[in-house]
């Protein structure tokens, strides 16, 4: 297992500040950022890939994946991320994210995002990369393990991963969902996020309801199972 840093934590920082700030705490690598905002502009990935690969090399490290913004094979610049990336050594991708439309859609939304994982594992295939994707709390198609597995379930492990991420999951799921969700999702897992989260109580809406919020903290004292998952 290789640990790495999330570059959108550095964003901030370059390349090669952020090897040096990955250095310092343990990390093997970075878990380098190739989509709009990112450390790496898609319209740029060659050129951004290149110079991010002499820093590698200079910090003798590793950048063995890359989220990126791709969800389907017409996605701006998705060949050229995709085979920079090859190019350049990085195994792995996280493909982008899917929104939740309107209510009453869902189902035909899964089979529609099938047919683009389909179609992306076509084009990733020939590029030696294995997309994968993230669980994500919000209005994120893939917001549970119980949908990411729905999305993934006609595919084979060697074609598509899942990013497992025990915080977003315990986000939606509460107390079993994680546990659940991890044992649906369990062949297809190639990624997994490391960080923690509890509620922040806000203010009440205009029905008198309390609001609720995530927040970041440290990994032992969320609300996510660090030590289960």
């Amino acid at each position: 297992m290789q640990y790495t840093l999330f570059t959108d934590n550095v964003a901030d920082l370059t390349v090669s500040e952020a090897f040096e700030r990955s250095k310092s705490i343990g990390s093997e690598g970075l878990d380098l950022t190739v989509r709009p905002g990112g450390h790496v502009l898609p319209a740029k990935a060659e050129m951004g890939l290149s110079a991010a690969r002499m820093a590698t090399d200079r910090h003798e490290m590793e950048i063995p994946m890359a989220p990126t913004a791709i969800t389907d094979t017409d996605s701006p610049h998705a060949e050229d991320v995709i085979a920079s990336c090859s190019h350049y050594g990085i195994r792995k991708i996280k493909l982008g994210y899917w929104r939740y439309e309107p209510f009453g859609k869902i189902q035909a939304q899964i089979s529609d995002t099938k047919k683009k994982i389909e179609r992306l594992i076509k084009l990733t295939r020939k590029y030696d990369i294995l997309p994968c994707v993230h669980v994500h709390s919000g209005d994120i198609l893939a917001n549970g393990g119980s949908l990411l597995y729905l999305l993934l379930e006609d595919f084979s492990p060697d074609d598509i991963g899942a990013y497992a991420d025990p915080m977003h999951v315990t986000v939606e799921g509460g107390s079993y969902g994680l546990e659940i969700g991890l044992d649906l999702i369990t062949p297809w897992i190639s990624l997994v996020g490391i960080k923690n989260f509890h509620w922040i109580a806000g203010d009440r809406d205009e029905r008198g309801q309390r609001t609720y919020t995530t927040q970041y903290v440290p990994l032992t004292d969320g609300q996510a199972n660090s030590h289960d998952s």
